[in-house]
Order: structure tokens, then C-alpha cells, then sequence
């Protein structure tokens, strides 16, 4: 867990490769679920698997600040060398992991009830997905408690780990679902249980990960979670206002990329199906820049707790040098062989020709998005959280604005021109705080709850 002394480009794409891979998993996962439910289901399994696995994804998402809080409180204690904080530090994100998760399941009839009010699928379609969503809800505790042990191993730089970690969780589910939903005949409610046992058992196996990792380094006489630490007020307000600010964060986010399906399917279902297409090319590229940004938030949060701007400086450079020429492949790539690769995803002709021709704003997505990308990685790994949170609500701003300057006189390509705005917006807006940033770098060594820079 020590600051490396020096940092370079192989290394860190040792660093970034196991954390790709993890990032991968789950989608994969999501193709296993497809195909399985696709020979051994009907029609409306397929479709009650995308609603429910719609419904949890945003769900889930909106707790994904307890996997990037943990990961900068995480770092910042690696780097001060306090091997303590960062036990107590696990110990208040399962307490607000299983907290959430449990009020989920108290609240489960009013969630299903927004969920579905949402979605408009048939009858069986339905019925099915209500299936599946009151039995894999079961699982919310254990599911949430998992994004703690993945923020503190990625905080930690254990990319190895939390790839171990994503296979356990991915290959049992699988195997699961083949068992319940092909074997057994399941169906839906076999996919269901099988991601809910899933779940569990990933919980108790990322303990044990996690309970050899930090207890190598504990005093005999310690106990593992000193309460003490676990409660420290300063620490809870600390980590309360960080999950608040990242929560604000992720959800405009989120509704930034629902506006926009939303008005793809103003412009018609060609439209809406072409945009659909291109946003698996983004979510494609995402893998990739994810996993540099991972890299960036445990160093970037480990030199800030050893008060290491040498440390910090280098890892920001370099990192952010290996995203930007990824950008510049994933860009080539699918400006030179995006069209093969939409051809392989609709036969739709009309589709197809849609696609076609939007796909350069994909390409110039791709292009620009690394910056965003890795700011928000520097940003989460020093926890300053205050600054993710209003970057995001400006840039949803110039969103707006640009789409209302836009869409009228340029139509679904305007609304791509207002995306890129955005993400370029959401990288300016933080690179006007980063110099402050990095000029407190030194003055960071103390232990303890970090330094939100307010």
C-alpha cells in the first residue's frame, strides 16, 4: 500500500490492465443472462430480463458513491500510512452499505411500484420482470455492501483483487443461471435467485479478500474495527457529506444521459435506435478509461495522504498521457470500422444508414471524453467530492443550454453536439479547480478524514 517511488508508463498499464478486465464483467455477464434466458425462455423473459436488469442498474447506480467515496478516503489513508483509518474506513461504508440495502427492502413496494409505473411493457412482459425484481431485490444489501470492498480495493491499487473479486461474483452467477434458469427450468426467477446467491456469496468472499489483506498489518492487541475510529464524528460528517455530493453528482449524470435517449426518441424510432447503437460504442470506451482513472484515484489519493506532489505530478502526466492516446485509438478505430461494426449490431437497413451517418459525433465523443474521465478519477481519489458535484451541475447547465441553442436548427445532431459540449464542459469546469488542488497537495500530510478543500 506504500507510495511508489517512481511511476511509469508500464507500470501503470499493469495497474489499468486487471482493472479493464473488471470493468468488462459485468456487461458480459449481461450477455450470459441474455443467451441463456434466450434459448431456455420466451419472448417475454427476454423482455422481463432488460426491464429488471434496467431497473437495478439504476437503482445500484445511484449508491455508486459508496464504491468512489471509499476509494478516496481509502487512498488518502494508504498514503499517510494509517493502516487503521483505512479498517475503520471499510467499517463505515458496510454500516452505510447495509443500512441503504436494508432500507431497500423495506422499501421495495413502493420502488417496484415507481419502477414499473416508469416502464410500459405487455402483460407478461410485466409479470415476469415483478417476478424477478421481488426476488433478486433480496440481494440489495449484499450487492451494495460489495461496491464498499471494490471502493477500498481500487483506493488501495489492489486491481488483481477486485479483478479476483468480479470473476467470483460474474463466473458464479453464470454457473448459477445455467443451473436454475437451463437445468431447472426456471426461467426468470432461476436468472433472479442466481444473481441473489451470487451476490451473497461474492460478499463473503470479498470479506475474506479483504480480511487477509488488512489484518496482515494489524497489531496483535488492536481489534480489527476500533469503534472509536469507526465513529469518529468528524470522520462520519466527512464521509456523509462526500456520499451527498458524489449522490448529486451520479444522479445528474445519470439524468444528463436519460435526456438525452429521452429526446433521441423525439426524433423518431430510427433515431432512437441509432443513438442506442452508438452509445454501446461510448459505453465501449468507458472500459477502457474507467480502468485509467482507477489508476489515477489511488495514486493521485496516495500521494495527497503522503503529501507527495512529485508523486501526484507523475501519476497525473503519465496516466493521463496513456487515456489520451487510447482516445485517439478507440476514435480510429471507430471512424475507420465503426460501420462494420453497426452492421453487425441491426440489420435494420434504415437503422444502419441512421448510424452511419451520426457516427463521427461518436467518434468525437470518444475523442474528447478522456479528460472528463480522468478528472473525475483525480478528483474522487483526493475526495474532493464538493467540486465533483458542482463540475457536474455546471456542465448539465451548458447541456441545456447548448441543446436549446442546438437542437431546433440541427435536429438529433445537434443533440450529439450538445453532448460533446457536455463532456468537454464537465472536464473544463474541474480543470479550473485542479491547480488549487494540486497546490494543497503538499501541505496534505496529515492522517485522519481528508480535506475536502472547501
Amino acid at each position: 500500500m506504500p507510495v511508489p517511488e517512481a511511476i511509469t508508463y508500464r507500470d501503470l498499464l499493469l495497474r489499468a490492465a486487471p482493472l479493464i478486465l473488471a470493468n468488462m464483467a459485468g456487461p458480459l455477464l449481461g450477455l450470459a443472462d441474455t443467451a441463456i434466458i434466450g434459448n431456455f425462455g420466451d419472448t417475454a423473459d427476454l423482455g422481463a430480463i432488460a426491464f429488471g436488469a434496467l431497473i437495478f442498474s439504476m437503482v445500484y447506480w445511484s449508491f455508486g458513491f459508496l464504491r468512489m467515496s471509499t476509494t478516496g478516503f481509502a487512498a488518502r489513508a494508504a498514503g499517510a500510512g494509517d493502516k487503521t483509518e483505512i479498517r475503520a474506513i471499510l467499517g463505515r461504508a458496510l454500516l452505510l452499505a447495509f443500512a441503504l440495502g436494508f432500507a431497500l427492502l423495506l422499501l421495495q413496494a413502493p420502488v417496484a411500484w415507481l419502477a414499473f409505473a416508469l416502464l410500459d411493457g405487455s402483460a407478461g412482459v410485466e409479470a415476469a420482470a415483478r417476478e424477478y425484481f421481488r426476488i433478486r431485490i433480496w440481494g440489495a444489501p449484499a450487492a451494495l455492501a460489495v461496491f464498499a470492498l471494490s471502493g477500498l480495493l481500487v483506493g488501495l491499487g489492489r486491481g488483481r483483487l477486485l479483478l479476483s473479486l468480479q470473476l467470483f461474483l460474474n463466473g458464479l452467477n453464470i454457473a448459477l443461471d445455467l443451473l436454475f434458469a437451463g437445468w431447472l427450468q426456471m426461467g426468470v426467477a432461476g436468472i433472479a435467485l442466481g444473481t441473489l446467491l451470487a451476490e451473497w456469496s461474492t460478499l463473503a468472499f470479498g470479506a475474506v479478500l479483504l480480511w487477509r489483506e488488512l489484518a496482515a498489518g494489524k497489531p496483535p492487541a488492536e481489534a480489527f474495527w476500533p469503534l472509536a475510529r469507526v465513529f469518529d464524528r468528524k470522520a462520519l460528517r466527512a464521509a456523509f457529506s462526500a456520499n451527498g455530493d458524489i449522490l448529486l453528482r451520479t444522479l445528474t449524470l445519470v439524468l444528463a444521459f436519460a435526456f438525452f435517449t429521452n429526446e433521441s426518441a423525439r426524433f423518431g424510432d430510427v433515431s432512437l435506435a441509432a443513438n442506442h447503437i452508438l452509445l454501446q460504442f461510448v459505453a465501449f470506451a468507458a472500459f477502457f478509461l474507467d480502468g485509467y482513472a482507477y489508476v489515477v484515484e489511488s495514486l493521485a489519493g496516495k500521494a495527497a495522504g503522503a503529501g507527495r506532489r512529485d508523486v501526484f505530478d507523475a501519476a497525473v502526466r503519465k496516466s493521463t498521457v496513456i487515456a489520451a492516446g487510447t482516445s485517439v485509438l478507440l476514435a480510429l478505430l471507430l471512424a475507420l470500422a465503426g460501420a462494420v461494426f453497426i452492421h453487425w449490431l441491426t440489420d435494420i437497413a434504415e437503422v444502419r444508414l441512421r448510424a452511419g451517418e451520426l457516427l463521427l459525433y461518436a467518434v468525437l465523443y470518444v475523442l474528447l471524453c478522456f479528460a472528463a474521465f480522468q478528472l473525475d478519477g483525480i478528483f474522487i481519489g483526493v475526495a474532493r467530492t464538493r467540486q465533483l458535484r458542482n463540475a457536474a451541475l455546471a456542465a448539465a447547465a451548458v447541456f441545456l443550454l447548448a441543446w436549446w441553442l442546438l437542437g431546433g436548427r440541427f435536429s438529433v445532431e445537434g443533440l450529439w453536439r450538445a453532448m460533446i459540449v457536455f463532456v468537454v464542459a464537465r472536464a473544463l469546469a474541474l480543470l479550473c479547480c485542479f491547480p488549487g488542488l494540486r497546490a494543497s497537495i503538499a501541505a496534505s500530510i496529515a492522517p485522519g478524514p481528508v480535506n475536502r478543500g472547501e
